[in-house]
């Protein structure tokens, strides 16, 4: 079987889009198995993660995602951009604002074009953080977890754990570069404390607006960038006093920029989406 397939990235997050609103591809090969093969940087296309083009009976699409190794997240926030970018320039959604079904609940992108109609950024209402342990899950004595001491290794690390839908732990460190964000981000991820696993993010205060981070993604490991990561550091910066409700964001792969809009208890996350390439696959 041959199908389609766009390869996108959100400031060096790559996906690969799959329009499967038909139903066909999941009936011949499994999602899990079909991101495994398909994200190989070497044997396939090669991708953070598969993201499938499906349709919703409550809303305007559904989004689905599977990580390089199979497992499926409940959301992405650079996938989304990617995704607004992709069903706004094919014309398979119309309205510049629409809701998208996600495991992690309902998202809503809003894409900003430029004269020409073609997509320049992408500004996406992630919903509101969960903060509660019992609920991202992280298994904890107190009701939130803020600077919270972490044994990792005989070592200990001082996190704030947030939920976009998926989990996440932040750790503040004054040097960024000198953090070996993979030995720590592995152990931490799989920590018995985090039941469901857990994203990591490693995090340089620049400013009271600006802030420096790298990433260990629950299911890909180190990836360029990580859309809810993003989101979720603002709301850990700025709960432990270490930011405003706005902020920068600079990660490998590019910059991002986040809102936390203390109103509506809403983050709002603004920046670029890219078609790298289009082409057809043999699955």
């Amino acid at each position: 079987m041959e199908i389609e397939f766009a390869k996108m990235e959100g400031i060096g997050n790559d996906f690969i889009f799959i329009d499967d609103r038909a139903g066909k591809i999941e009936s011949y090969r499994p999602y899990p198995e079909l991101a495994q093969r398909l994200c190989s940087r070497h044997f396939g296309i090669g991708a953070d993660g598969i993201i499938l083009i499906l349709k919703s009976q409550d809303h305007d699409i559904r989004f689905r995602i599977y990580n390089s190794d199979g497992s499926e997240a409940q959301m992405c926030g650079n996938g989304m951009r990617c995704f607004a970018k992709l069903l706004y320039e094919k014309k398979i959604i119309s309205k510049k604002i629409f809701t998208v079904d996600t495991k992690a609940g309902t998202v809503v992108p809003e894409v900003i074009t430029d004269d020409g109609g073609l997509v320049r950024s992408v500004r996406v209402d992630m919903g509101e953080p969960i903060l509660l342990c019992r609920d991202i899950p992280f298994k904890s004595p107190n009701e939130r977890a803020l600077d919270e001491p972490l044994i990792v290794g005989g070592k200990e690390y001082r996190i704030t754990t947030v939920s976009m839908g998926n989990p996440h732990a932040v750790i503040f460190v004054e040097d960024l570069e000198s953090v070996d964000v993979e030995t720590i981000g592995r152990s931490i991820e799989t920590h018995e404390r985090f039941p469901e696993k857990t994203n990591v993010e490693f995090i340089e205060v620049v400013s009271k607006t600006e802030l420096k981070m790298k990433v260990w993604e629950r299911g890909a490991g180190i990836t360029l960038a990580c859309g809810t990561g993003a989101c979720a550091v603002l709301v850990a910066a700025h709960l432990t006093g270490r930011t405003e409700d706005r902020a920068l964001i600079h990660l490998t792969g590019g910059d991002l920029e986040i809102h936390w809009d203390k109103a509506t208890n809403h983050v709002f996350k603004t920046g670029p989406a890219t078609l790298v390439f289009e082409g057809r696959v043999r699955i």
